[in-house]
């Protein structure tokens, strides 16, 4: 059995760390291995990326997709999702649901540029809504629920 006190490395494991500058005996004394003079001989030089004049590996790769900054993000809803606060009793299916009554039931985190409707799930309830745009799946099951979609531009978005 293998005693706590007993553990150690398999022989030629771990190499000690080599001292350098430790006089001309240990083979790495005065310049300590790093040559005579010029950048790399002193701290602190910085050529990461340098790979002696051939193009650099962050440069041969090639750059990947396109990240607009003036695209909106939408708070995305599922149907289900909004059944789900209907029968847990946070939302009210008889009034208007918008972006600030689904952020009160807690459906969606922040309103973003607007709500966006997906059609997932399914609905007994007669719910009016007001979005900024909504899948044709979402509409045709809100709409035949006896519900009404209304998709209308938020303040921030018809400020801007």
């Amino acid at each position: 059995m293998v005693k706590l006190n007993e553990l150690a490395d398999n022989a030629g494991a771990h190499k000690g760390r080599m001292r350098v500058g430790r006089g001309p005996g240990s083979g790495k004394g005065k310049t300590s291995g790093r040559g005579v003079k010029g950048q790399t001989s002193r701290t602190g030089h910085g050529m990461n990326a340098f790979e002696g004049g051939q193009m650099p590996l962050h440069m041969r790769m090639p750059k990947r997709g396109f990240n607009n900054p003036g695209a909106l993000k939408f708070a995305e809803v599922n149907i289900w999702r909004m059944v789900k606060a209907i029968d847990a009793g946070r939302l009210d299916p008889t009034a208007s649901i918008d972006a600030a009554a689904l952020k009160a039931a807690g459906v969606i985190r922040r309103e973003l540029d607007g709500v966006k409707l997906l059609g997932q799930g399914e609905l007994t309830h007669k719910l009016n809504i007001v979005a900024y745009s909504a899948t044709a799946n979402a509409v045709r099951i809100i709409e035949g629920a006896g519900g009404s979609v209304t998709l209308a531009k938020p303040v921030a978005a018809v400020e801007a």
